[in-house]
């Protein structure tokens, strides 16, 4: 006879009452159904685990043995689907990232070329969302990197839970208007002749740009006389494209609007006071993440300078 680990939740439910009508209910069985794998137990284990000349029914010391040793075998059953996740990762060439979206396709490309020339790599299965989803894959350990933007004045979700990281790059975030007719900003921080409101484009609450934005000139940009948000979304892409159509003032990534600057679709609209340099983050799985991600990890550390 073959030990049914489904037997150790029968065992449970009658030795917490005693009761074959009550514990069989609980099992979703008949009685006689659920006697029968009673005693299958009692037949593999070939001793008694209940009393059943009183009602209600007491475990047995044969019994009390068992359902010490029962807790032992679950906990050990419970951690085996993570432990054959651990030896598939371990033997696994693909790669898991998560980045934010405009890192995704301005920095990432160029980046991931470089450090094909330190280590060979396979597969990669990347996802581009908003950074607070990012963060969220790897708290939960569904990838093994993130990449992000970053600033060492404004702590993350990631820098509170002791995730390891490189400084990778380094970034700008301008803002920026479209031009007037003269290659004047059309909207502008600054205070105009005008007396104009700045016309503001936001980023939303999901955004890791605006968390360091609103981190450090956000008092600054709510000094600012009768200025209005216009418009916010969690994309940089997206204020992008709003900034080029001249609805109002948005903080974009260098790498992002370095071509438009270049090209005159978009020009700086405030001084350099307004500017915030970012950094460019990779940050990793805590644990041992297998031979393919824990090789990357190393040339991503051999290929960069760190600062002191």
């Amino acid at each position: 006879m073959t030990m049914n680990l489904s037997w150790i939740d029968d065992f449970n439910a009658l030795a917490a009452t005693g009761n074959f009508s009550r514990a069989a209910e609980e099992r979703h069985m008949t009685q006689p159904a659920f006697s029968r794998r009673i005693r299958a137990l009692e037949e593999w284990l070939g001793a008694e685990l209940f009393d059943r000349s009183s009602q209600p029914a007491r475990v047995t010391e044969v019994g009390e043995w068992f359902r010490a040793a029962a807790q032992d075998l679950q906990a050990r059953v419970a951690t085996i689907p993570g432990e054959a996740r651990a030896v598939a990762e371990a033997t696994s060439s693909t790669l898991r990232f998560a980045s934010t979206h405009a890192l995704s396709f301005t920095f990432l490309p160029k980046w991931l070329r470089a450090l094909e020339a330190h280590a060979a790599m396979g597969p990669i299965q990347l996802v581009s969302d908003v950074q607070q989803k990012c963060e969220g894959l790897l708290m939960q350990s569904q990838v093994h990197f993130v990449l992000t933007h970053a600033h060492p004045g404004v702590r993350g979700e990631l820098d509170d839970a002791n995730f390891p990281s490189l400084l990778v790059g380094a970034d700008q975030l301008l803002p920026v208007s479209a031009p007037d007719d003269q290659g004047r900003p059309l909207n502008r921080l600054d205070s105009d002749t005008t007396g104009a409101a700045p016309r503001m484009l936001g980023y939303s609450q999901e955004s890791g740009l605006g968390r360091i934005l609103k981190s450090l000139k956000g008092p600054a940009i709510d000094r600012l006389h009768h200025h209005q948000h216009i418009l916010t979304a969690h994309l940089a892409s997206v204020l992008r494209t709003m900034a080029i159509d001249g609805r109002g003032v948005a903080w974009l990534p260098r790498l992002l609007v370095g071509e438009d600057i270049e090209h005159g679709r978009l020009v700086i609209a405030a001084a350099a006071e307004w500017h915030v340099d970012l950094e460019i983050r990779l940050y990793r799985y805590r644990g041992h993440a297998g031979k393919a991600a824990e090789g990357f990890w190393r040339a991503a550390t051999t290929s960069i300078t760190q600062p002191a």
